[in-house]
């Protein structure tokens, strides 16, 4: 028995109604969970995409150091900047060998190997270019510039080594 009174129609208000209070709680409960999540006494910390690039790298290097020594550090990369690109631009070209070698058809294995190796060197010629870079700036930097960049230096590799 149902204390409504009988109406034709009577069965779609019943759905009417049910539906209208469903989507009644829904909407609040939606809004509860918006306000509960932005009422922390925490902010929410903005989180920026990480620059992995190697000017990303030597920025966030040269953001740790006294001004005077970043100073240092950037002017010294801007002066040894064609030999850092030539040196980045023979290493890309050998790992776009390597992905030549890779994807050639019928593969060779000694091609791949002898690319392989030609990008080893070029990794290694980068890399000298670019400490030779480094320490170039970094026999002009304060005792204090020196400690930090040895300071980011290590905490960098103990960084690659827990991930």
């Amino acid at each position: 028995m149902s204390i409504l009174p009988k109406i034709d129609g009577s069965a779609h208000w019943r759905w009417l109604l049910l539906g209208s209070l469903t989507l009644n709680l829904l909407f609040v409960g939606a809004a509860g969970a918006v306000a509960f999540r932005y009422s922390s006494p925490v902010p929410l910390a903005t989180v920026s995409r990480i620059d992995h690039s190697m000017v990303g790298r030597l920025d966030r290097m040269a953001a740790t150091l006294p001004p005077a020594d970043a100073a240092l550090l950037r002017t010294q990369l801007r002066t040894e900047a064609v030999k850092v690109a030539a040196a980045q631009a023979d290493l890309r070209l050998s790992q776009d060998d390597v992905r030549r070698a890779l994807r050639a058809q019928p593969f060779d294995a000694e091609a791949m190997r002898a690319a392989m190796a030609e990008n080893r060197v070029a990794r290694d010629n980068f890399d000298q270019v670019l400490h030779d870079t480094i320490a170039s700036a970094a026999t002009k930097m304060s005792v204090v510039g020196r400690t930090k960049l040895a300071e980011s230096a290590a905490e960098r590799r103990n960084a690659e080594l827990t991930r």
